[in-house]
């Protein structure tokens, strides 16, 4: 269970196991030319544990402060308590009675309050933590290291990755962190948390890097660190050091089926926090960029139908009409393999890197045309603030047998665009295509997720228009030897590319 670090409301015991930190480090070998080339080889210069972590902590434990929020307590002051009982005048239950009422009226009526951490990012009271952990608060407290006390002002929040930003009015300058570079981190190295679990405050904790580039599903922009050092509930929004004691993740989440450490903590790293944070404090607000394309990831049957070699990129399954892609001539069916000078290893990272992008600036694209390479010039846009959408995961009605002519290949059955399939389907008056009107349950086509109701738009990136062309595009693919079909389908306007094998010869 992945749980953001809200802090907990009972103290739970963790067995703690110490780490001798003197551990032993075998020299790394020689280089002997006789050892084959796929021996293992170890770092040049591996990174040794520290014999005391406490340098690191005397000199950030004072960076790092705990976060006291109050939320208003619900309206209409909670559930509704049972009436009174009665009894005669005089009883000794009544005056009983009355105080419990009242007990539980004030319980009702106190505002919830809730614990987390953060560290400061600047001398002069600017303190970075996680939105969760001041969303919805009514007030919100900065304790220092020593004790002091300091109201604070929410400065901005981004929920998308989860930051915020507050402000506290310190009497003198206030001791503040160092950025550190997350991107230079390896899987194996040191790392160490400081925060407020359990409301405790200033814990101190080590662990290793675990793992990189992990997407939790918490949000598009998804890139977390995994760390095996023990993070709890109320750690949310304290910083993640190197052992140069500088901030290199934000702590925010676990995975937890107890709701206590398990040694799997996640962090926001610096190189997509550290930009972000730096927009907050200064305007308030984040500002992204924005390409105006819908992509889709590269399996390995999309990379045969492409005829590319490799499973990267990103592959565009739409392009905003009016958007800076559409301009720039970025088409449907490219594949795009770098962004501004960054390789696209896998789709995901993609949206991330334009979003960071600043907008209105002019950015080259390398992407794959019909199997040749082009580059692209293209000026950045701003996206527009995000609203919620609901994803609509129904395969639709059945349609009506008998009023179509339709044509099986596939295990699909496929229909002509009608009036009165666009009404069943509820697809828009400008749909084109064949629509799907039976999926065989054990077919490829099925298993690939053509769903009833899907409209097949493409063949061989090639448009279709009524199901002989479908039958004829999946022949001219048998002929030339191929093994997949790559189609493009339309699901309630959303397209995207599914390979679908060739079963069958006819």
């Amino acid at each position: 269970m992945l749980d953001p670090l809200a802090p907990a409301v009972r103290l739970t015991r963790l067995a703690a196991a110490t780490v001798l930190a003197s551990a032993l480090a075998l020299p790394a070998a020689a280089q002997d030319p006789a050892q084959p080339a796929d021996a293992p080889i170890a770092r040049s210069a591996p990174q040794m544990a520290p014999m005391t972590f406490a340098p690191l902590a005397k000199t950030q434990l004072q960076t790092v402060v705990n976060i006291s929020t109050s939320q208003p307590a619900p309206g209409g002051g909670g559930q509704r308590l049972p009436d009174m009982p009665s009894f005669p005048p005089g009883s000794p239950f009544n005056e009983f009675f009355k105080e419990f009422r009242e007990r539980q009226q004030q319980q009702q009526q106190k505002p919830a309050t809730a614990l987390g951490s953060g560290f400061i990012i600047d001398a002069a009271g600017f303190v970075a933590t996680n939105h969760h952990v001041v969303a919805d608060a009514s007030e919100i407290a900065v304790i220092l290291h020593d004790g002091t006390r300091l109201a604070a002002k929410l400065v901005g929040s981004d929920p998308l990755t989860d930051l915020a930003v507050l402000k506290v009015e310190p009497k003198q300058p206030l001791a503040a962190t160092r950025w550190g570079d997350s991107d230079k981190m390896e899987v194996g190295d040191w790392v160490v948390a400081i925060g407020n679990p359990f409301g405790l405050g200033g814990s101190v904790t080590a662990g290793i890097l675990s793992a990189r580039q992990r997407d939790i599903h918490q949000g598009p922009y998804d890139d977390y660190i995994q760390t095996d050092a023990a993070i709890n509930r109320g750690n949310s929004g304290g910083p993640l050091y190197n052992l140069a004691g500088e901030v290199i993740g934000i702590n925010t989440a676990i995975y937890s089926p107890t709701g206590g450490s398990v040694g799997i903590g996640f962090a926001i790293p610096s190189a997509l926090a550290r930009p972000l944070i730096e927009q907050l404090k200064e305007r308030g607000e984040v500002r992204r960029g924005w390409l105006g394309v819908q992509i889709q990831q590269i399996s390995q049957d999309l990379a045969e139908s492409l005829n590319v070699s490799e499973q990267k990129g990103a592959l565009v399954t739409s392009v905003t009409p009016g958007g800076p892609a559409e301009k720039a001539g970025i088409r449907q069916g490219d594949l795009i393999l770098t962004f501004a000078g960054r390789d696209i290893e896998k789709m995901r990272q993609l949206p991330r890197i334009v979003a960071a992008t600043e907008p209105g600036k002019p950015v080259d694209v390398k992407l794959m045309r019909e199997g040749k390479e082009q580059f692209i010039k293209v000026t950045i846009g701003e996206m527009e603030p995000e609203t919620q959408m609901a994803a609509a995961g129904s395969s639709g009605p059945t349609p009506p047998r008998g009023s179509v002519k339709s044509e099986k290949a596939l295990g699909l059955t496929l229909a002509p665009m009608t009036p009165d399939l666009r009404e069943t389907f509820e697809l828009d008056a400008d749909a084109e295509g064949v629509v799907v009107a039976e999926v065989s349950e054990n077919s490829a086509a099925s298993a690939r997720g053509i769903e009833v109701g899907d409209v097949i738009v493409e063949i061989g990136q090639e448009p279709v228009r009524k199901p002989e062309d479908v039958l004829s595009k999946i022949k001219a693919a048998r002929d030339q030897g191929r093994r997949t079909v790559l189609m493009l389908v339309s699901r309630h306007g959303d397209l995207r590319y599914v390979p679908v094998p060739i079963e069958g010869r006819g």
